[in-house]
């Protein structure tokens, strides 16, 4: 490291001549940092270029060059005849107070989340090296916007197989997570000229405000143990419905036959959309799964699915299914927003597809996510023995509902004192609701922490 000083005026320009980094954009990066900290305020003199090249031992020219790059990005100003100057024009940032850190609680019980313990890393490592080890450059340029063929074929045959899906590759538009897939169906509903739009009630608020962002007005309609109340939908007026069918967030009914058959009689009568989120519908425990929504009428469904419940959600894969009269929209939709999902990570996911690694994973993470809800349900019933237990057992999470006289906010409050964070129902609904209760996600925590978790809810209930 050199360190030299320059005179008339004074300044300390630190040089790494072994560094890899040239000096020249070493000299400029040294005066960024001093302007930027105000070391160098504005208006303050900087030396001649051939002051400052003799005080460095360097080729003037190469200060020159510095110099010349620094008055381009308006960090100094020269003048003829005159010395030049930091600009006035550069600001210091204003200092940010720090950001408090989140208390943390021993034990979470946040739902919608899986076990990142148990992510299959060995296996996603082994798809990602074979991907790499054999990258075609091609893939590394811009790419069909709907997502890479190999990624559509390898999901139209899972979707087919596991969900009951009726699909191709050419129906299928890969996104980035959930989330993405139902702003998108929002916007081709918005671009189809829907306006109104029923969600469920209660629902996750995220769903509420993605299309609500998309320009839909959304119409709350109420939920059951059998699920979604289609007779509601009609006096509504509404054109198109966003639900879960097959485990509802969160009071995880699933919808009925009879409900099924209703809806998609609605749909063909009022030329209505179903946007069918099917978030976590691998995971049932009692019996073997209820099969897509979308299998029925594949031309009224918009099927939205992901990898963030069954393998992780920040690996912000997902997918949306759009039959005939939406796929353009669709396709459209995800040029404008992103023009397509991340290439590398379509490769490797369609590889652990192909190699049987997901079917693998979720075979094996149903026993553990089981043996939790198992617990929990033991937990609730031995600590809150007043307590209703909603929903099919089914998913990586379930709804507990209160009695009335149970304040669930001081609860909430009282649990949180003892390093236990609960989800109250009422982050689920908008306005006022005649239910109460707390919405427990048990797959991220082992059966000790569920069994001391709810050890703790109890002696605060109590309290």
């Amino acid at each position: 490291m050199a360190e030299r000083t320059s005179r008339r005026p004074e300044l300390l320009v630190r040089l790494a001549r072994g560094s890899s980094e040239p000096l020249r954009q070493q000299i400029e990066r040294a005066f960024r940092e001093a302007i930027r900290s105000q070391r160098l305020g504005p208006g303050c003199a900087v030396p001649s270029t051939r002051t400052l090249a003799s005080d460095l031992g360097l080729s003037r020219g190469v200060v020159v060059q510095a110099y010349d790059q620094l008055i381009a990005e308006g960090y100094l100003l020269s003048t003829p005849g005159a010395p030049t100057r930091v600009s006035g024009a550069v600001r210091a940032p204003a200092p940010e107070p720090p950001e408090p850190e989140p208390r943390s609680a021993e034990i979470d019980f946040r739902p919608g989340e899986p076990d990142l313990r148990a992510f299959p890393l060995e296996a996603w490592r082994r798809s990602l090296r074979a991907v790499l080890s054999d990258l075609d450059h091609r893939w590394l340029g811009y790419n069909d916007p709907r997502g890479l063929a190999g990624l559509r074929t390898a999901l139209a045959t899972y979707l087919a197989r596991a969900r009951g899906v009726a699909v191709s590759a050419q129906n299928i538009v890969i996104c980035n997570g959930c989330a993405q897939g139902l702003s998108m169906a929002g916007h081709v509903l918005r671009r189809q000229g829907v306006r109104r739009v029923a969600i469920e009630a209660p629902g996750h608020p995220d769903i509420r405000h993605i299309l609500a962002e998309a320009g839909l007005e959304c119409v709350p309609v109420p939920v059951d143990d059998e699920g979604l109340r289609v007779s509601d939908l009609e006096p509504q007026r509404v054109r198109a419905v966003v639900l879960s069918p097959a485990h509802q967030n969160p009071v995880g009914g699933v919808l009925a036959p009879h409900r099924r058959q209703q809806l998609l009689a609605w749909a063909s009568q009022s030329a209505g959309v179903i946007v069918e989120d099917d978030y976590d519908a691998e995971y049932r425990y009692d019996r073997v799964g209820v099969g897509a929504l979308q299998g029925l009428a594949p031309e009224r469904v918009l099927y939205v699915g992901s990898t963030s419940k069954i393998l992780a959600p920040a690996l912000r894969l997902g997918w949306l299914v759009a039959g005939r009269p939406f796929l353009e929209d669709a396709i459209e939709t995800k040029r404008r927003l992103d023009n397509g999902s991340p290439a590398i990570d379509q490769l490797t996911l369609a590889h652990f597809l192909d190699a049987g690694e997901l079917d693998r994973h979720i075979r094996r993470m149903r026993v553990p996510y089981q043996c939790r809800r198992d617990a929990l349900l033991a937990a609730i019933a031995r600590h809150c023995p007043r307590w209703r237990v909603r929903g099919a057992a089914a998913g990586l999470h379930l709804l507990a509902e209160s009695p009335a006289s149970v304040d669930i906010d001081r609860l909430v409050q009282r649990a949180a004192e003892a390093s236990v964070r609960l989800y109250p129902l009422s982050r689920y609904t908008v306005g006022a609701s005649r239910r109460a209760g707390l919405v427990f996600g048990y797959a991220r925590l082992t059966e000790r922490e569920i069994a001391e978790g709810m050890r703790r809810v109890g002696r605060a209930l109590r309290s």
